[in-house]
């Protein structure tokens, strides 16, 4: 995977933010600062939305914890003064990503309804299937405009960039280990911040598209294909689910 990465910056196709390389020299000498500020933001902000979701109080909700992820995510950076990763809506990145996310949708997809297909014909319940709330439209819009942006600017614009750029700060990383780690820590608290703001054990299983997302993020070293992926497939699955059943 990172070997292809290489290639395609070389050539010129890729020329995105590289979340492995942009850490401070005074970070790499103290990585204890970092690895605190992931621990608190990362708790603090699934505390928070969790909080809320358990009141039920709030009228904006849908949008009050969006906002609480795109918030948690750009506060730091802007206070250190750093960059952020590109959201990849220009240009040069658009092109690159959507061949990524293309090839990528027609690998998944067709396994994703195959997958569900299976189930309800061995009489299953499907996983996670979605609370249309209000009608069809209002969700769709919500799945991309608010659930994809938000939680990939979060877990893979911040959390991800960050594990890559603590675990960079040792010596002796090779960077397939960097990747690799940032993925998967992406991932996890991914599923872990589902399982606590919903409470189901169930909800463990968005891992596995955590490590897609994730992947999808240093392939193309920018947001857009993460985001557009996240949303097609939350409205795929939700629209499959309810068609079998």
């Amino acid at each position: 995977m990172w070997q292809s990465y290489s290639q395609s910056r070389s050539a010129g196709s890729l020329p995105c933010f590289d979340p492995a390389q942009c850490a401070c020299d005074w970070r790499a000498r103290r990585p204890a600062p970092l690895a605190a500020e992931i621990s608190v933001v990362t708790i603090g902000v699934i505390a928070a939305i969790r909080l809320l979701n358990a009141q039920h109080r709030v009228d904006l909700e849908w949008l009050v914890t969006p906002c609480l992820l795109v918030i948690a995510a750009l506060l730091p950076a802007w206070l250190r003064k750093e960059e952020f990763p590109h959201l990849g809506f220009d240009r040069e990145h658009v092109v690159p990503a959507l061949a990524v996310l293309w090839r990528t949708c027609i690998c998944v997809f067709p396994a994703i309804v195959l997958g569900l297909w299976s189930m309800t014909r061995m009489h299953l319940q499907i996983p996670l299937r979605p609370v249309v709330d209000g009608g069809w439209v209002p969700w769709l819009i919500y799945q991309f405009m608010y659930v994809a942006v938000a939680e990939e600017v979060f877990f893979r614009g911040y959390l991800q960039t960050n594990v890559m750029k603590l675990v960079g700060s040792g010596q002796q990383r090779s960077r397939r280990m960097e990747v690799g780690i940032g993925i998967v820590v992406s991932a996890g608290c991914f599923a872990a911040a589902h399982f606590v703001v919903q409470g189901q054990a169930v909800s463990l299983l968005t891992f596995l598209p955590g490590l897609l997302l994730g992947w999808l993020f240093v392939r193309t070293q920018c947001l857009l294909a993460p985001i557009l992926f996240h949303g097609l497939a939350n409205v795929s699955y939700g629209i499959i689910a309810n068609y079998l059943t």
